[in-house]
């Protein structure tokens, strides 16, 4: 991810504007509190597409999960492909909706305001994509940014509401694509296993050897599934920079594929 300066034409102070998938994507994001890492991208790389797919973005912040998609479905050829983005923080919300007029995409991204614990009446999706808060209050040492502590500590929603809420909103046979800290894998099987035909886990390795900080987890709704865990993803190279899939995937909109 590549940053520029504060764009301050934007109308939108104490915000950098940032380069995502190579160039393809431009974000406005706060310069300081929570920012856009590589799990959004790694996300939305990981989402199954097909022409004509509806997908809610839980939690979108700035929407770059959601503005990621779109320009990886775009590079594939898929058309009508639709994202709505969740977003609790009325700032993250409003500069959601502008980076998808920047990005071109208004007319396909749809941003609401909107708590998990209470939300929104929405029509089935084909696909939900979500990367909730990553610590329970009980074990967090809160960010003095509201914005960044209410993005990474649990609040009105716990993992197991939040993943309830997900699978909620789901056509029968779609799919829940999670990121979220490996030490909690369990906490994800034991909420998803129920309600999945298939539940796949790809682990997120910082290198060659270590233990994964991170993990993807994909569910299609259904039920009698078994969990199958895929090798771990290697994210950098042992001198520095990232492995060439990982680099495929962030700068060149290439998909992950969880199959």
């Amino acid at each position: 991810m590549s940053t520029t300066t504060t764009p301050r034409s934007e109308g939108i102070a104490d915000c950098s504007d940032d380069a995502l998938l190579g160039g393809r994507v431009r974000i406005l994001q706060p310069a300081r509190g929570y920012r856009v890492a590589v799990d959004a991208v790694l996300l939305a790389a990981a989402v199954p597409l097909a022409p004509n797919a509806r997908i809610l973005d839980v939690g979108c912040g700035v929407g770059a999960a959601s503005l990621c998609l779109l320009a990886r479905a775009a590079a594939a050829g898929l058309a009508g492909v639709r994202t709505i983005g969740l977003e609790v923080q009325p700032r993250y919300a409003a500069l959601a909706r502008c980076n998808a007029a920047r990005n071109g995409a208004a007319a396909t991204f749809e941003v609401i305001d909107g708590d998990v614990a209470m939300p929104p009446a929405l029509d089935a999706v084909d696909h939900v994509m979500t990367n909730p808060p990553y610590l329970p209050a009980s074990r967090a040492d809160p960010s003095p940014d509201p914005g960044k502590a209410l993005a990474t500590v649990e609040s009105t929603a716990d993992l197991p509401a939040w993943l309830t809420f997900c699978l909620s909103v789901l056509r029968p046979g779609g799919t829940l694509s999670v990121v979220h800290r490996a030490d909690r894998l369990a906490e994800l099987i034991d909420r998803l296993r129920p309600h999945a035909a298939d539940l796949v886990v790809q682990p997120l390795l910082p290198r060659a050897g270590a233990a994964a900080k991170r993990v993807i987890a994909r569910a299609r709704t259904g039920t009698g599934g078994g969990v199958r865990t895929l090798p771990g993803l290697v994210l950098h190279q042992a001198g520095g920079g990232y492995t060439p899939e990982v680099d495929t995937i962030l700068r060149a909109a290439a998909s992950l594929n969880i199959d």
